[in-house]
């Protein structure tokens, strides 16, 4: 399985930015192709200090690295990648990784 992981920092209006996020983001992140699940936090974003500069996560998992990468260049995946400019003023930090279960 591979993860598309988004952290969105707090924008400059957080209210304009759920709204948008919940109305319009999802529903175009969702056609993206290949996707298995996606979850979003649910919220304030903390750290074992306190407050994060962050607003909400969202974590999409794919079949593999290919299969998100594919959806990303998708004219789904381009439609919410430019939907971004729309409504994260705060800026976000995407990261894209596989994963496997941890071996202890």
């Amino acid at each position: 399985m591979a993860r598309l992981l988004v952290m969105y920092r707090k924008p400059e209006d957080a209210a304009a930015f759920d709204r948008h996020y919940a109305g319009i983001h999802i529903g175009l992140a969702a056609k993206m192709p290949g996707l298995r699940s996606y979850e979003i936090s649910d919220g304030p974003i903390a750290t074992p200090g306190g407050e994060s500069d962050y607003h909400l996560v969202a974590i999409l998992r794919f079949d593999g690295m290919e299969a998100l990468k594919a959806a990303l260049g998708s004219p789904e995946g381009q439609a919410a990648v430019e939907d971004l400019g729309r409504f994260a003023t705060g800026g976000a930090d995407i990261f894209m990784f596989d994963d496997r279960p941890a071996q202890g």
